[in-house]
């Protein structure tokens, strides 16, 4: 390791770019996520027939609106005119009118209107990228990157939210100010135990196992799920093994398991190097009456996950995004300092996340140097 003078830490410098990073972290810090993959950008409920927001993909603007026949659809975040957010005009009919000159695109990306003069001149062939769309489990999922592979890439099959048999569903989402890195380090590396120390979503973690394979890194802890004082009264001991979890961070994606009762899933939408938008999917086949050895009705399920979502998983999930944007505050001013880190977990997470930027850079002719195998 690096000898590493006191001096170093009063005078900050700016963590640097991949490919002037220096050590393992430093590149995992740096690196995106590749965007041969689809992303959530949204719930579905919180988009409306005649609505347009905006979003990013690790910088890139994209507006995403539903179209008078309910469909969504998604163009590139700027008018081919004067560059202004598309976001930030009006659906009329399939297509988006930008605000300030009233030019028209369809879902294509393609101009098909304007409604000033044009001195003489023809019309424009003009227009913006769009990107493939599509609706599934409640979330909008956009494809930033190549659209000839958007229908090779799979969304993960997830049948316990769909069908008449469907599971007991909380969603939740929130921006984080903090790479993504971060997050999935976060919800994957049980060490933090001690931040939920009141709420206890797991206690007392050892872990069993972990290992990588291909483009996934798969991990399992003994540890008590749910023990905090209210919610281990929901959970029947007697037909959920609460004391065992398996999680996987599948690239770009994670999942959790507990004795296939109780399951997760995080997806994370990088929004820029230090901001992210992560989505959460908690589903649990049944939970038992509190006091009673009773399982719980579907009818009551769902009212019992809505205040369960406000009261145990919300607070747990803002615990998190305090302490990972405090983490890139952090690392913003000592990204140089020596790093002091025993998971054997996170150096996997590491180690994934920049391979895998590092295929996507080989795609664009950017030579990335040799990945660290170390943290320095």
């Amino acid at each position: 390791m690096a000898a590493f003078r006191y001096e170093n830490a009063l005078t900050p410098n700016p963590p640097p770019g991949f490919l002037e990073a220096r050590n393992r972290r430093q590149k995992a810090r740096a690196a995106g996520l590749h965007p041969d993959y689809w992303y959530p950008v949204a719930h579905s409920r919180n988009l409306k027939r005649g609505q347009v927001m905006g979003t990013r993909f690790w910088g890139r603007p994209i507006a995403v609106y539903r179209d008078a026949q309910g469909t969504v659809r998604a163009l590139e975040d700027r008018c081919a005119h004067r560059q202004l957010k598309l976001s930030q005009g009006e659906v009329k009919g399939c297509n988006l009118v930008c605000q300030y000159h009233g030019w028209e695109y369809d879902c294509d990306g393609k101009v098909t209107a304007i409604p000033h003069e044009l001195f003489g001149k023809p019309f424009p062939k003009l227009g913006v990228p769009s990107f493939p769309v599509q609706e599934r489990y409640g979330h909008i999922w956009v494809f930033p990157g190549d659209p000839a592979l958007a229908s090779q890439r799979k969304l993960p099959e997830i049948p316990e939210l769909e069908g008449r048999d469907r599971w007991g569903v909380i969603l939740l989402d929130g921006v984080w100010k903090a790479h993504h890195t971060m997050l999935m380090e976060n919800i994957c590396d049980f060490t933090h135990g001690y931040l939920h120390r009141d709420h206890r979503p797991f206690w007392d973690p050892k872990l069993t196992h972990y290992e990588a394979v291909g483009d996934r890194v798969d991990v399992s802890y003994n540890t008590k799920v749910g023990a905090g004082r209210i919610f281990r009264r929901f959970v029947d001991e007697k037909k959920v093994n609460a004391n065992h979890m398996d999680l996987c961070f599948e690239y770009p994606f994670q999942w959790s398991n507990t004795d296939d009762k109780i399951k997760s899933y995080c997806f994370l939408l990088p929004q820029d190097e230090q901001t992210t938008h992560g989505f959460f999917i908690f589903y649990f086949k049944s939970l038992k009456l509190p006091f009673l050895p009773l399982t719980m009705p579907p009818w009551l399920l769902d009212g019992v996950l809505k205040v369960a979502k406000r009261m145990f998983v919300q607070p747990v999930i803002d615990q998190d995004a305090w302490a990972v944007e405090l983490e890139q505050e952090g690392y913003n001013r000592y990204s140089d300092l020596p790093v002091a880190e025993f998971s054997p977990v996170v150096s996997l997470f590491q180690q994934l996340t920049i391979r895998k930027w590092e295929e996507y850079l080989a795609t664009r002719n950017v030579v990335a140097k040799p990945s660290l195998g170390v943290v320095q």
